[in-house]
C-alpha cells in the first residue's frame, strides 16, 4: 500500500536535529514558504467552493466546518472569527470536531474513526439541503469527515473536502475537492504543521470571500464588525473616516446616531441622510453598501 503524502518522510529535514537553531529556524520557513504556491495551484476549485456556498448562504443556508484533531480545531477557529469580524450570527457559520468541544483543548484521537458520529453531529444540527458542509482532513481519509460528508450528500446539501493527499477519500464524497498537496512535513506525519498551514489559507480565502459576497466589506473595509471593546470602537471611527474622508468628529456622531453600525454611519454620511433613511435604503438592497449608494 502506498505511503500518503502527508506521511511521507521529507529527506530535506532528516537531520534537521542536527543543525544550529538559526539553521533549523531557516528550514522550517523554507518548507513552510511551499505552502502558499500549493494553495494557488487550488484557486479554480476554491472559488466553486465560495460561489456555492455565498449562493446558499444568501438564500439562509448555513456554513459548516467539520473535521477531527488538528483539521477540526482549524476549522471551530475559522468559524468563531466570523460573528466578531462580519457581524453575521454565531449559528451561520458552524465548526464542527470529532470528539466535541473537549477535543478542542484535548486530545481525543479515536473520536475520527467512527463515520457514524459525523453524520450524527450534522443531524444534531439540523443539517438540511440549504446548506454547505466542508470537510478537512489533511490525511483526506479520516472515517468521521468521510461520515459527515456522505451524510450532507444524501440529503442534497453542498459539500466540499480539504486535504492534503491527492485523490483523497473525502475529495471523493464530496462534490468538490480541494488537495492541496504540500509535500511531506518537516516532521513526518505532522500535520498541524504545512498541512494545517495549508488548510488554515483554504478556509480563511472561503469565508473572507464569501462574506466580501455578502456584503459584509466596503471595498477591503469590514463595515459589519461588532465593536466590542474600545479597541473596536476607534477602528470603526476609522473605518468610517477612511470610506467618507470625514474627520472623526463626524464619524463618531454618525455612529452614535446609528447605534454603531459601520455600514449605516458610512451611508449617512456619503447619502446626506438620518440613521432610518440610511438603515432603510441598506435594507432595500440586502445590506449590500455599494449598491445602496448607487440608488438614485
Amino acid at each position: 500500500m502506498s505511503i500518503p503524502v502527508t506521511e511521507q518522510v521529507n529527506p530535506d529535514t532528516a537531520d534537521i536535529d542536527l543543525l544550529s537553531t538559526p539553521d533549523q529556524v531557516r528550514l522550517m520557513n523554507a518548507q513552510d514558504a511551499l505552502v502558499a504556491p500549493a494553495v494557488a495551484t487550488r484557486a479554480d476549485a476554491i472559488a466553486r467552493v465560495v460561489d456555492e456556498v455565498s449562493a446558499r448562504m444568501r438564500a439562509g443556508g448555513r456554513l459548516v466546518y467539520i473535521g477531527a484533531g488538528t483539521a477540526g480545531r482549524l476549522g471551530v477557529l475559522d468559524a468563531s472569527e466570523i460573528p466578531p469580524t462580519f457581524g453575521e450570527s454565531p449559528d451561520r457559520v458552524v465548526g464542527l470536531i470529532a470528539g466535541g468541544r473537549r477535543a478542542l483543548t484535548d486530545a481525543v484521537e479515536n473520536a475520527e474513526d467512527d463515520p457514524d458520529a459525523g453524520a450524527a453531529d450534522l443531524a444534531g444540527i439540523g443539517l438540511t439541503a440549504a446548506d454547505s458542509v466542508v470537510g478537512i482532513a489533511a490525511s483526506g481519509r479520516t472515517p468521521y469527515v468521510i461520515g459527515a460528508l456522505e451524510h450532507a450528500r444524501e440529503l442534497g446539501a453542498f459539500t466540499a473536502a480539504v486535504s492534503c493527499n491527492p485523490d483523497s477519500a473525502i475529495g471523493r464524497a464530496a462534490d468538490v475537492a480541494i488537495e492541496v498537496v504540500v509535500g511531506p512535513e518537516v516532521l513526518t506525519g505532522s500535520t498541524r504543521l504545512k498541512s494545517g498551514t495549508a488548510q488554515k489559507l483554504v478556509l480563511n480565502t472561503i469565508t473572507t470571500l464569501t462574506m466580501i459576497k455578502l456584503g459584509k466589506t466596503y471595498g477591503n473595509l469590514m463595515v459589519d464588525l461588532q465593536a466590542t471593546n474600545e479597541k473596536l470602537h476607534r477602528r470603526s471611527e476609522r473605518l468610517v473616516t477612511i470610506a467618507t474622508g470625514c474627520d472623526t468628529t463626524t464619524a463618531r456622531t454618525a455612529l452614535d446616531a446609528c447605534g454603531g453600525s459601520v455600514k449605516t454611519a458610512i451611508a449617512m454620511i456619503l447619502l446626506d441622510a438620518g440613521a432610518d433613511e440610511a438603515a432603510e435604503r441598506l435594507a432595500r438592497h440586502d445590506g449590500m453598501l455599494r449598491a445602496a449608494l448607487a440608488e438614485g
